[in-house]
């Protein structure tokens, strides 16, 4: 056991000789620049007093005192105010999971780390109230300690309770729910979560976008407790436990915030000037899987993203991109949401069923503690200016998915509910992937047929990729060798040309240097592509092969792919290679067989002009015998009078069952229909 320091004067003497010691030219700073608080690592004063260090974590609260009485004896000048101590750097001893904290821990210093999951709003602390005696006149000063306003027992006078408070000392408390880590988390345990208050400099507004809902932090503080009250308002037996924070530290929360050495810089800047750059960019992403080169291509602009832009009248255009992947089962799509959610800093990964739409997006909870409704952000929110990785988008239900929408064009969510009105952002890269109704891809049904998703989201993707699982036995005696290479040697893999730690560094540089806007070979490219595929609509067939949806989709490719080189300027070669891909994508997925031209409709989930035309046909077919009949027609009669102006009579057939299903016609009888 480490030996005790009963005397407090003691204390603060050590105190005053390790500050002397160690940060002197720091606190001069710090009064200088008029800051509220010092950062001490805990290893700098283990090393200077092993007893005092011992007794900071069994005793934090009457340290920390001592700590702070023992700045305000320092020579600091007039501009000195009272300063915080921080302690950063704890022993790996006193890291405990949320989940392994027991009674044991009351009263102990120590480290827990955690995703935010909840932030209230901050409110006022009485920290020192000050009470009059009504018989004398007497001042008592009470320090606030507990979670419960302490008055004075008794005067010195002999009075005994009713003490007016005449007044009071203040500080600001944030409360923040923290919930522990995925990572840490065994099979399928629920996330435990732990009560965090913070007060003081925490809460200023310059770490306000260091304690939202989503950040992962590393947080100091002493264990505290709070008796429960019964419904009655009776204390009970049981304890609640709570953490007074000492120091925050955020965890990296998107790329933007990743060191860069001035060595990593020297190394992202001779890959960004390599001939060769996006090629290895390709063979580093999922380097475990297999082929899929634009889709691999794809994913490697997605990570680089494009340009956020904000206009003069306010309206705003976003710069991430969104990916649906639709294929066939085994085809890996689910290992590739994975790698990208461990390679970005900033990631969440959901699936299918497991997904709601509070749950996407906010929800709005009861805070039994604060007795007070407070917002709880979904995934959507938690990966603000990161990535969200929804796996089986098929599996979700309608409802569910309409969520989205809004995230996804307007990249916000707004919530309306309890007394809570809140538009919270969700500036997050989508990355998506479903499975077809009937289990492999059919290249011949538009997607939307296939994984029943509504038109208006299929939409908001700006690259649609069918991932299809065909035999070919060059490719398959590949495939095979690589897989099974995995598997037989795990020491002999190959390295991929970037590594996950280069590559990271190298988006974040990226992301925080270059800025590319189109030059206008780009713009010219662009342009010639979109007006020259749209000079293909044909009155007759009424198919549009492109739309305005596209045309900014190529512009934020464009200025990911001029990212990687790290420059300024997206020239013609970034634009064509956005270009290849929006083609290669619309081939794929926006493809009519019917009239063999491509059909955007056909891609986004809207009826595709060959079909429209078709019921537009029928309709009139039924029209025309209508007004010769008088009544209702023979359906046998439609289909003939089809079939002899050139219609597919199978096709006739389907489209009168959907013509019956959204109620355009009806059959009053047996082998009769009739218009509405």
């Amino acid at each position: 056991m480490p030996s005790e320091i009963s005397d407090s004067e003691q204390v603060i003497q050590k105190f005053e000789n390790f500050f002397n010691t160690f940060y002197n030219d720091e606190l001069l700073r710090i009064v200088r620049e008029g800051e509220s608080s010092i950062k001490v690592d805990f290893r700098e004063l283990d090393s200077f007093d092993i007893d005092l260090a011992d007794d900071l974590l069994n005793r934090p609260r009457d340290i920390l005192a001592c700590a702070e009485e023992a700045i305000t004896r320092l020579d600091l000048g007039e501009d000195f105010v009272e300063l915080k101590v921080r302690f950063e750097h704890l022993p790996e001893s006193q890291a405990v999971y949320i989940r392994d904290v027991r009674s044991d821990h009351l009263g102990k210093f120590i480290c827990i780390e955690g995703l935010i999951r909840q932030a209230s709003d901050v409110r006022p602390e009485i920290l020192e109230a000050t009470f009059d005696c009504p018989n004398c006149g007497n001042l008592i000063i009470i320090p606030q300690t507990g979670p419960h306003l302490r008055e004075p027992t008794k005067c010195i006078c002999g009075r005994k309770g009713k003490f007016r408070m005449t007044d009071k000392k203040l500080t600001d408390m944030q409360k923040l729910e923290v919930e522990e880590l995925p990572d840490n988390l065994i099979g399928g345990e629920q996330a435990k979560r732990l009560r965090v208050f913070i007060r003081d400099d925490l809460v200023d507004p310059g770490m306000g976008h260091k304690v939202i809902p989503g950040t992962e932090v590393f947080i100091n503080g002493t264990l505290g407790e709070v008796t429960v009250t019964s419904s009655h308002g009776q204390p009970t037996r049981r304890l609640d436990i709570f953490l007074d924070a000492n120091f925050i530290d955020p965890k990296i929360t998107q790329f933007e915030d990743i060191e860069v050495t001035p060595e990593d810089e020297e190394e992202i800047r001779r890959l960004a000037a390599d001939p060769h750059i996006y090629k290895k960019l390709k063979e580093s992403i999922a380097p475990s899987i297999y082929g899929y080169e634009d889709i691999k291509e794809a994913l490697s602009l997605f990570l680089f993203g494009g340009i956020r832009k904000r206009r003069k009248d306010g309206t705003e255009t976003r710069g991430d991109i969104h990916i649906l992947l639709i294929g066939d089962p085994g085809a890996g799509k689910s290992m590739m949401l994975k790698y990208i959610e461990k390679m970005a800093p900033k990631a969440r990964y959901v699936s299918g069923k497991g997904a709601s739409a509070a749950g996407l997006t906010a929800s709005v909870v009861k805070d039994e503690f604060l007795k007070a409704w407070v917002l709880e952000a979904g995934t959507l929110v938690l990966a603000n200016k990161g990535i969200a990785c929804i796996d089986e988008l098929d599996k979700m239900t309608q409802d569910d998915r309409s969520a989205m929408h809004e995230a996804m064009a307007q990249q916000t969510v707004t919530i309306s509910k309890a007394s809570i009105q809140a538009t919270l952002k969700a500036q997050t890269a989508i990355l998506a992937a479903a499975n077809p109704k009937h289990g492999r891809f059919d290249p011949y049904q538009p997607p939307a047929d296939q994984i029943d998703l509504p038109p208006t989201l299929i939409n908001r993707f700006d690259l649609i990729f069918p991932i299809r699982d065909k035999p070919d036995r060059e490719k398959d005696t590949r495939m095979a060798e690589h897989i099974l290479h995995l598997h037989s040697s795990v020491e002999d893999q190959k390295e991929p040309p970037i590594s996950q730690d280069i590559l990271r560094k190298y988006i974040s540089f990226a992301k925080r240097n270059s800025s590319p806007r189109l030059t206008e070979a780009a713009i010219q490219e662009i342009k010639n592509f979109f007006v020259g595929l749209r000079g293909q609509y044909s009155e007759k067939e009424r198919s549009v092969p492109i739309s305005v949806r596209q045309l900014e989709s190529m512009i934020r490719l464009a200025e990911a792919s001029a990212r990687v080189r790290l420059s300024d300027r997206a020239e013609a070669e970034d634009a064509q290679r956005a270009i290849r891909l929006i083609f290669a994508y619309l081939k794929e997925v926006g493809f009519d067989p019917e009239t063999g031209k491509l059909d955007i409709d056909r891609a986004s989930g809207v009826t595709p002009a060959s079909k429209r035309n078709l019921l537009t046909n029928v309709l009139g077919i039924i029209r025309s015998l209508e007004e010769v009949e008088g009544t209702a027609v023979k359906t046998e009669d439609v289909i003939r009078e089809a079939g002899g102006k050139g219609m597919d009579e199978l096709a006739v057939e389907k489209v009168i069952r959907e013509l019956m299903q959204v109620g355009e016609i009806f059959e009053p009888q047996r082998g009769y229909i009739k218009r509405l």
